[in-house]
């Protein structure tokens, strides 16, 4: 397999430490339920800055290194991933730190009404009447539900911070890339 573009990648980790003594090692997810990153056969890891670092980061400095997965599971809120050619406690160490990338394309199907965060990025949020709010910059959770920062991509200035809940809701139109949302202009 030929190394995708950092643009097809998508982060799902951090490597935090080496578990055991047979070369697993410890991955930190992005993701309260890492789906992706446990069913994944193949997974990235680099080293080089995170892209919103401010750092522009071509492919040939990235130095992409892939690996065969052959485990995954969730052991104390980590997941635990045995990789191929990765055999010893010091061969895991040195990965210490890598951020773990997995191709968008490689992601299991999602259920329905359900949504990766990563392709909710970029959609372009409307109110029920019809106001442009902006555009999804970014989505996190906050321990009880996600949250949509929506704004202007341009400056990357956020001007609303919605909760991703179905009574905020209406709508997630992904072909379209927008999303329709119970939210007025003029709340903060």
């Amino acid at each position: 397999m030929s190394t995708p573009s950092l643009n097809d990648l998508i982060e799902l980790g951090a490597i935090s430490e080496a578990q055991g003594l047979q070369g697993q090692v410890k991955v930190r997810p992005h993701s309260s339920d890492p789906v992706a990153l446990l069913s994944s056969k193949t997974v990235w890891l680099s080293l080089i800055p995170r892209r919103d670092a401010g750092v522009s980061v071509s492919v040939e400095q990235a130095s992409l290194t892939q690996y065969k997965v052959k485990s995954a599971k969730m052991h104390s809120g980590n997941v635990v991933v045995a990789l191929d050619g990765i055999t010893d406690r010091d061969q895991a160490l040195a990965l210490k730190g890598a951020r773990i990338l997995v191709a968008r394309d490689a992601f299991p199907k999602a259920e329905s009404d359900s949504y990766y965060w990563v392709d909710l990025i970029g959609c372009q949020a409307i109110n029920l009447q019809n106001e442009a709010l902006g555009e999804v910059l970014d989505v996190t959770e906050n321990g009880a539900h996600g949250v949509i920062a929506i704004g202007d991509a341009a400056n990357k200035e956020i001007k609303y911070l919605v909760p991703f809940v179905k009574e905020v809701v209406q709508n997630v139109d992904l072909p379209n890339k927008a999303i329709t949302l119970d939210w007025q202009l003029d709340w903060q």
